[in-house]
């Protein structure tokens, strides 16, 4: 029988997402049930323990094995130009009207390990918007972001990603960004100096400053209606008049609260504009 079935994993369950937002105040509680119950049972097969109740007595008292639980919780997956056409739709569709700014201030959230707010760069250097840019790329996880603020690639992902890019309707070779060292890839501090990586958490945190351009791609689906409704509110917040929000290709505010104040810019790549 599948043990996610039982209602006795249903309450070990609520009680670990509580004991966690209680110690180490990381709110997972609102995360959609169904995708929980698959990271949690993957965690404790990737951990080697049998219940979440042992799981959860091992979190309370070892600071190493809650970010070792977290790294399976935030879901620190990422690859640079992850569908391209939605790079492209930025670039052709809604960078000329970012242009108009004397200065932008663009949000990535939930960055995981960085590789969308590399992409992002690397089209506003292509686009000459780089150096009025400051760009925003936060994330709950601090190995994740310790990775990101470094800047390094494994080599073994760049063919992918080069593709990717040259989609996305790359101007230059990608190798003009990064500097190659064995089995790895640096980017190059010109791109780095315009990216702020800092922590925020989009369950308990606030806005933190006016915006033009929100990128949040595949972070909404693990969340539950109602707290998705609340972050549609904290972007809707965040934006400026006719700023412009980037969701993933599974995501949509067409349905939350906050659609009213949002028309849809580019149906295809999941783009919507704030109403002015």
């Amino acid at each position: 029988m599948d043990r996610t079935l039982t209602p006795q994993f249903d309450d070990e369950l609520k009680l670990l997402l509580e004991a966690i937002y209680l110690k180490y105040n990381y709110d997972f509680r609102r995360y959609a049930p169904a995708s929980m119950k698959r990271t949690v049972v993957h965690a404790l097969d990737r951990m080697g323990w049998n219940t979440l109740s042992e799981l959860q007595e091992k979190v309370l008292q070892d600071t190493d094995c809650f970010y070792d639980l977290l790294q399976s919780l935030t879901i620190p997956v990422s690859e640079m130009f992850r569908d391209p056409s939605y790079f492209r739709a930025l670039r052709e569709k809604v960078f000329p009207h970012l242009k108009t700014y004397p200065s932008l201030k663009i949000w990535v959230a939930g960055c995981s390990t960085g590789e969308e707010a590399y992409s992002l760069a690397i089209l506003l250097q292509e686009e000459d918007l780089l150096e009025r840019t400051t760009l925003y790329a936060t994330d709950i996880n601090p190995r994740s972001l310790e990775r990101a603020e470094k800047g390094v690639l494994s080599g073994e992902v760049l063919q992918k990603f080069t593709r990717n890019y040259q989609e996305s309707g790359g101007k230059r070779p990608l190798a003009d960004y990064y500097t190659a060292a064995v089995n790895s890839v640096k980017f190059v501090g010109t791109l780095k100096k315009n990216i702020t990586f800092t922590d925020h958490s989009l369950v308990t945190d606030e806005v933190f400053a006016e915006t033009q351009l929100i990128s949040c791609r595949n972070v909404l689906i693990y969340f539950d209606r109602g707290l998705q409704d609340q972050v549609f509110g904290l972007f809707n917040a965040s934006l400026c008049r006719k700023g412009f929000l980037g969701l993933g290709a599974q995501e949509t505010i067409q349905f939350s609260k906050q659609a009213k104040h949002f028309d849809l810019f580019v149906k295809k790549d999941r783009i919507f504009q704030k109403k002015g």
